[in-house]
């Protein structure tokens, strides 16, 4: 896996021959950031070699490198997730790429389940911490000591200057934003009535399908990270009806000039 995850980094160190300042992973529905980045080099993920592709309607193939608020990013416009039948290693093995890339902040965005009674279709969550109930670790096996530590600290996953900036961005532009936790669950059904109560006990806002094995590998290399989730569904056990992945990716489009809004000004003021 080690020599796997330098032959891509190499590939992709010769092709941009540059270090960005941030990684920027869209989820489902978001694509639409993709256009607000000012293009120096794109990658089909079938070009680059080793790396997963994708197979869920919503998610790009593309490995795009450019610039946005002046600054370099490198956008992974797709992701890959457990349910699609790749393993963590799998799941996570772009962030590994990242760390041999020497970027250290890393933006992840979601369309998730809201669970939060105070949330509505279309809000937007800052996700300042997460609880992880998928059913295989990403850290799990040998350790990498190249990358980080056996044990890593949790105490932060989600970092407090970057929510800082984002939520100043959110209230100067008048946008309204929650902050609360993310749940990952493994997928790929989308919750049952009695689920969704799970995840409000279990002391989650919001349930998903990926995120939290992806900040967990970008925390083993001390990456600074910021998720932002859009409430594209919501539920509980008084509430059941029809969710589709169509309505999600349109719930996702209609919230999506906000959610950039907030992306662009973290990019243009954090200083990390």
């Amino acid at each position: 896996m080690l020599e796997k995850i330098r032959q891509t980094a190499d590939f992709i160190k010769n092709t941009i021959q540059e270090t960005p300042e941030f990684a920027i992973v869209l989820g489902s529905g978001l694509g639409a950031l993709k256009e607000e980045i000012t293009p120096l080099h794109t990658l089909n993920y079938e070009d680059i070699p080793n790396f997963p592709q994708s197979t869920v309607k919503g998610h790009g193939g593309k490995l795009i490198y450019g610039e946005l608020e002046g600054r370099k990013v490198l956008m992974m416009s797709g992701r890959f997730h457990y349910y699609e039948g790749y393993d963590m290693k799998t799941v996570t093995f772009p962030f590994r790429v990242f760390h041999l890339l020497g970027i250290k902040n890393l933006i992840v965005s979601n369309a998730s389940g809201g669970v939060n009674p105070n949330f509505n279709v279309g809000d937007i969550m800052l996700i300042n911490d997460h609880i992880n109930m998928m059913p295989e670790h990403p850290l799990r096996g040998t350790n990498m000591e190249e990358f980080g530590p056996r044990f890593v600290d949790m105490s932060e996953p989600y970092h407090r200057g970057m929510l800082e900036v984002a939520q100043k961005q959110a209230d100067t532009l008048g946008i309204k934003v929650h902050q609360g936790v993310y749940l990952g669950l493994q997928g790929p059904t989308f919750e049952t009535p009695a689920e969704y109560g799970m995840v409000r006990a279990l002391g989650g806002d919001a349930v998903g399908m990926s995120t939290v094995p992806e900040v967990i590998v970008a925390k083993h290399q001390g990456m600074d990270v910021f998720g932002i989730s859009i409430i594209t569904d919501v539920g509980g056990p008084e509430i059941a009806f029809t969710v589709s992945h169509e309505d999600v990716l349109a719930a996702a489009d209609n919230a999506m000039p906000s959610v950039i809004k907030i992306v662009r000004g973290l990019i243009k003021n954090y200083q990390g």
